[in-house]
């Protein structure tokens, strides 16, 4: 069973307070444009893979109405590029993860099927930044020493 059979929305505690943790880790000396974009297609990845983890939209009290965010909060953290890497690497061997990970390749490429076939032509690729959606332990196991991106 893994942690996407058990999730339970605890939309009513503080993330602090949650058996779940997401965090992004980037690669901290990619310029922040760069850096910006990996967290905007690492946050699509994840909500595709975990859809529980949005919460409801809601109305303010004009009537307008808001789109629902992640209850479960994301930190994202930085970390040198070796670092990203070796993260993403150890992982990938971790069955109750879910994990994402942008590799510098995705960058580069203008249409999604030439980073497709890049990809599959390269067998050790760089990464600006991975994601870790999982049990609280691991995921900070594997990120709790590193800072917040600034």
């Amino acid at each position: 069973m893994s942690v996407l059979d058990e999730l339970d929305r605890r939309t009513d505690l503080p993330t602090k307070e949650l058996a779940v943790k997401w965090a992004i880790v980037i690669d901290r000396d990619l310029p922040k444009g760069l850096q910006a974009n990996a967290a905007a297609c690492l946050a699509a990845s994840v909500a595709a893979a975990v859809p529980a983890i949005v919460g409801a939209g809601g109305a303010d009290a004009s009537g307008a109405v808001h789109s629902g965010l992640p209850w479960t909060g994301c930190t994202v953290l930085g970390a040198p590029a070796a670092i990203v890497a070796g993260i993403r690497n150890e992982a990938a061997a971790e069955p109750g993860l879910v994990l994402c990970d942008m590799a510098a390749i995705a960058q580069r490429a203008s249409v999604y099927d030439d980073y497709l076939a890049e990809l599959a032509r390269t067998e050790d690729p760089p990464y600006y930044a991975v994601s870790l959606f999982g049990p609280r332990a691991l995921v900070e196991r594997l990120t709790g020493r590193l800072p917040l991106l600034r």
